[in-house]
């Protein structure tokens, strides 16, 4: 089986101790953000993005303050961004995603199946972020529907989740999805469960080939349309011939699809997918200091036993690098296929269980923000942390509007819509 894929989270062993001193994203932006702007085109989803984390739990964002009435302590607390590309804004939303996941579990074995496109394709695709990341989405789920219907005659049902960094925040375009291990089958009212072989989903050569085969196909068909915007390498001549050469190469070079057996039990299996659900390009416990217009971070390396291991970069680059991965507005990274496709997910889901004789499941517990906490965290933030006294008097601080940089930047042009 190919090595673990590159962006997420492994066993490694650690070389070196980490900094006492915690250092986070919003330290770097904060720092060298301003010069940043000032010599990159960045697109208004990047600027976005980048003002969003430097005030993420600042008083720019305005908060609450929390007293005790009955021994007066006080502590202030500040809103988070919520920007999907922040880092310190994830582990609530991902909590909440698993426990609404796990109501669509049946009791079956789960695999993990990870796409990958050719680095050749990475230039293309940032310039074309909207059509080549839904090519991608639609010619994986299309690959794993038709292996579906032609080992069990029946529909899949799988969750597919975008991620587009590697470890060194270079650009990886890849999806990892949950795929259930078997099929709902039949039409005319006979509806069963095809169960898949426990260890065993589908051959991943074979995939890898129709993976490949599809998405060549669909990228020719955008060429052809003219819906493509190429960089300037490809640009040039205006035949086309250097994009039509690189698809070609691409013919001929082995793509990599590869699966993880399941684990034990479905909801394991979710659990470990859910690390990859809301992961942004760097988390902040993998920076280890900013010293001299440099970052130090960690990264795992793959030729080296997955050792932990620490590299530099220059501030400027490090936040080119982590600009490639900011998503346009309203791109979708999780999407759900077959029997678990929003449209008709309660139905189909329900036959799957009738087939398996399983019960349907409780529904999540509805929980407020300060009961999450207590679950993730063991704190309960509502009680007095010195005299346990609860609940806490809130008073509401209001919010002081972080700059507005987006209404004083002209708009990137076509070409300039990432950092080159």
């Amino acid at each position: 089986m190919p090595a673990a894929c590159p962006c997420g989270p492994t066993a490694a062993r650690t070389t070196e101790r980490r900094s006492p001193r915690v250092t986070e994203l919003a330290d770097v932006v904060g720092r060298y953000g301003p010069a940043f702007r000032r010599t990159h085109r960045l697109t208004g989803d990047q600027l976005k993005a980048l003002d969003a984390i430097e005030v993420c739990r600042t008083a720019a964002l305005g908060g609450h303050t929390d007293a005790c009435p009955h021994c007066g302590y006080t502590r202030q607390s500040y809103n988070s961004c919520r920007n999907r590309h922040c880092p310190k804004c994830q582990r609530l939303t991902r909590a909440r995603w698993i426990a609404a996941r796990k109501a669509d579990l049946l009791p079956v074995p789960y695999f993990h199946v990870v796409f990958t496109l050719p680095h050749d394709l990475n230039a293309l695709v940032l310039h074309n972020r909207r059509t080549l990341i839904g090519l991608l989405f639609d010619t994986a789920a299309r690959t794993l529907a038709d292996f579906g219907r032609s080992t069990f005659g029946g529909k899949l049902g799988f969750t597919m989740i975008l991620h587009t960094w590697d470890q060194k925040l270079n650009a990886h375009f890849h999806l990892h999805a949950l795929v259930a291990g078997g099929a709902l089958a039949g039409d005319d009212g006979s509806t069963r469960w095809v169960a898949s072989d426990a260890k065993f989903l589908f051959p991943v050569h074979a995939l890898s080939k129709t993976f490949r085969g599809k998405f060549l196909a669909g990228l020719k068909a955008l060429r052809d349309a003219g819906d493509l915007t190429l960089p300037a390498a490809m640009s040039s001549p205006a035949t086309g011939k250097p994009l039509a050469a690189l698809i070609e190469t691409l013919y001929r070079k082995a793509w990599t699809v590869y699966a993880k057996p399941p684990f034990d039990g479905p909801q394991r299996t979710l659990e470990y997918l859910g690390r990859y659900t809301h992961r942004v390009a760097i988390s902040n416990n993998r920076i280890l200091s900013i010293d001299d217009d440099d970052v130090r971070f960690t990264y795992r390396d793959r030729r080296d036993g997955d050792r932990v291991k620490a590299m530099t970069l220059p501030a400027g680059e490090f936040l080119r690098r982590f600009c490639l991965h900011v998503l346009p507005t309203g791109l979708m990274r999780i999407r759900h296929f077959g029997f678990l496709a929003n449209r008709r997910k309660a139905v189909l889901l329900a036959q799957c269980r009738r087939s398996l004789g399983a019960p349907a499941p409780d529904p999540p517990p509805e929980r407020t923000t300060d009961q999450w906490m207590l679950v993730l965290t063991g704190r309960d933030i509502a009680a007095c942390p010195r005299c346990g006294h609860r609940p806490l008097v809130r008073t509401e601080l209001p919010s002081a509007r972080p700059p507005l940089r987006l209404l004083r930047r002209a708009p990137p042009t076509l070409h300039d819509r990432l950092p080159q």
